[in-house]
């Protein structure tokens, strides 16, 4: 796990000169984990529910023990805070995920927005920037808001 990260960091930090590699699923995770991290934290320090969220998130979608979900999540808070933007994450994801797969970490993210019963407009950002870079489109962008927004019982302010 930890080399993994190293390289994932020398990825972020040089790009391109790994043009090539394959990321494996440690990366994807790492990415979408980080990801993941940024929409909790793009407006202030998350919320306990919010880390509750993300944990469990992390370990039903991911398939991990909670020592393993607390590991990786560690891991991608760091990468996260190194992070310049949010092409690098979605960058590996976009390279280890299919169609399907990128939907249903934007359904993550919309997820973890609504972890405090409302999403803010940095989250909703966010939210639609990462979705744009990972291919999927606004329909499916503004279903998958609605859909989560439905389970939650939650009022959708702006598509």
């Amino acid at each position: 796990m930890l080399d993994g990260l190293r390289q994932f960091i020398a990825d972020v930090v040089s790009p391109a000169a790994h043009a090539d590699r394959r990321f494996d699923d440690t990366g994807y995770r790492l990415a979408a984990t980080a990801l993941l991290i940024h929409v909790i934290s793009i407006d202030g320090e998350p919320s306990d529910n919010e880390k509750r969220k993300l944990h469990s998130l992390i370990e039903s979608r991911f398939g991990l023990d909670p020592g393993t979900a607390d590991q990786l999540i560690a891991s991608a808070m760091l990468v996260e805070g190194e992070a310049v933007d949010l092409y690098h994450f979605t960058s590996v994801i976009m390279r280890s995920v299919d169609e399907e797969g990128r939907r249903r970490i934007v359904e993550m993210m919309w997820e973890l927005a609504f972890a405090d019963g409302q999403v803010s407009e940095f989250e909703d950002n966010v939210v639609w920037r990462a979705a744009d870079l990972l291919g999927v489109s606004s329909r499916d962008r503004i279903e998958l808001k609605h859909r989560i927004a439905g389970r939650q019982s939650a009022p959708v302010a702006g598509s």
